[in-house]
């Protein structure tokens, strides 16, 4: 199994290198596809898609989900999950921080993990037990660390808004976090935070998102690195999960409670 999941990963790597010179290429692609309130696609989405989707399928014979066209079901069996374009809104402004998600999901669990940022020249890749490779290079395991030491990337919110996360306790994690850690980064790309907290850069990501073609690959890669994954309130992560918690030893803990607090300090005020 270990020997398939390296050949699949050398395979993967090789479809998303032959796709990046057309995503340098097409860097402030305007929207074209209207996905809801705040949240569009590119015609590049939808090309890379397609492309990316279609030789993996060739040359490995797995299904592809991705995040335009949709796939199979990814709690049982093998499939790969893909988002083609990640922080689309930065990809479509002509800002740097974007790239290409893409994870092999063995029923509901991510054992392959691929982040490719083609403008940074960056290219981050693991198996399940690691290690994670930067541009083929293993990087070392996480160590255990602390939060007043750490940067964290943080999700974007609006604090007006509504959802299964509510705008008004995603700013109050975020000022709760900012006591504890000034070093607080929103980069507009879940693949940077999990990717950048799997090398280390970041010491720890909270993610609000729950999509799989967002989520799956930056797990793969932190779990890789030896970092911790659960979902907000502590969770094993699956598939399924709401939220993504990711941090190294050590943080993710002080992370945990401070989210926690929080959370308390919610159900406080509810019942005043």
């Amino acid at each position: 199994m270990a020997a398939d999941r390296t050949a699949l990963l050398a395979v993967a790597s090789e479809v998303l290198d032959a796709a990046a010179p057309r995503f340098v290429e097409g860097l402030g692609a305007p929207s074209a596809v209207q996905k809801g309130r705040g949240d569009f696609a590119t015609a590049l989405d939808l090309e890379l898609e397609r492309q990316i989707s279609r030789q993996l399928h060739e040359r490995t014979g797995i299904p592809v989900h991705g995040e335009e066209f949709g796939g199979p079901q990814l709690t049982s069996g093998t499939a790969w999950v893909l988002d083609p374009i990640d922080g689309t809104f930065n990809y479509s402004a002509g800002h740097p921080l974007s790239g290409m998600l893409l994870a092999l999901v063995e029923d509901g669990v991510p054992v392959l993990g691929l982040t490719w940022l083609p403008v940074l020249g960056q290219r981050y890749a693991a198996a399940a037990g690691g290690p994670v490779l930067l541009n083929g290079a293993p990087l070392p395991p996480l160590s255990t660390s602390r939060l007043s030491d750490a940067m964290i990337g943080f999700g974007a919110f609006n604090l007006d808004g509504e959802g299964r996360i509510p705008g008004r306790f995603r700013f109050n994690l975020l000022g709760a976090l900012s006591r504890l850690s000034g070093r607080l980064r929103m980069h507009g790309s879940t693949g940077i935070d999990l990717a950048y907290t799997a090398s280390g850069i970041l010491g720890g990501a909270v993610v609000f998102g729950h999509h799989a073609w967002d989520n799956a690959a930056g797990v793969a890669l932190v779990r890789a690195a030896g970092g911790v994954v659960t979902d907000l309130l502590g969770r094993d992560w699956t598939i399924e999960s709401g939220s993504v918690l990711a941090a190294a030893p050590g943080v993710h803990e002080e992370l945990l409670d401070m989210i926690a607090a929080c959370v308390d300090q919610v159900r406080g005020e509810v019942r005043q």
